[in-house]
């Protein structure tokens, strides 16, 4: 049984997209998964299962949720492994910083270094972005709201069918506990 998280990009923003966490619970049971838990209202779910990969469950509950509520919903599944890899590898001293200033973008699929090639960093600092694994850090002293360099990063940047989705580093290392092994 491994233990995932879904990343509902999108969703509870501005009176848009409502999905109610205790549907999404009893829609991600409906598909057969089980200590299933959400986290927070703007899109997070953590569930066991014992089949499928991360794209097929992302493909699954994209779905499940359309045929539910009516509308599409962008979905990234991770496993604890990669969440925990995620935030134990980030480049910045996240004990240092307070959570509002530091952010992870993750990536559905893996995003070439040549994409943001173009970036004058030197234009936003003291701003600082740097890639991993499916994964953007974002250094943004003044939060993600007052963020110019998450904004030029938002721009469309030739990766198409790349689903995109950020969490303050908060959820970041909440999901890493949600999705941890029970002890035993």
């Amino acid at each position: 049984m491994t233990t995932y998280a879904a990343l509902l990009r999108g969703i509870n923003v501005g009176g848009s997209k409502k999905v109610p966490m205790a549907e999404l619970r009893a829609l991600l049971e409906d598909l057969g998964h089980t200590a299933v838990r959400t986290y927070l209202q703007s899109g997070q779910a953590v569930f066991a299962s014992e089949h499928g990969d991360e794209e097929s469950l992302a493909a699954g509950l994209t779905e499940a949720i359309e045929k539910r509520f009516g509308f599409g919903v962008d979905v990234i599944v991770r496993d604890h492994a990669y969440l925990s890899a995620v935030a134990r590898d980030c480049p910045f001293p996240a004990a240092e910083l307070e959570a509002r200033q530091l952010h992870a973008t993750y990536f559905s699929a893996p995003v070439a270094a040549e994409r943001f090639a173009g970036i004058d960093r030197a234009a936003f600092l003291p701003e600082e972005f740097r890639l991993g694994d499916r994964v953007l850090y974002l250094y943004a002293p003044d939060g993600l709201g007052r963020s110019k360099l998450a904004d030029h990063l938002a721009r469309p940047r030739q990766a198409k069918g790349v689903i995109a989705t950020t969490r303050n580093w908060n959820t970041v290392v909440k999901l890493v506990d949600l999705t941890a092994p029970a002890a035993g």
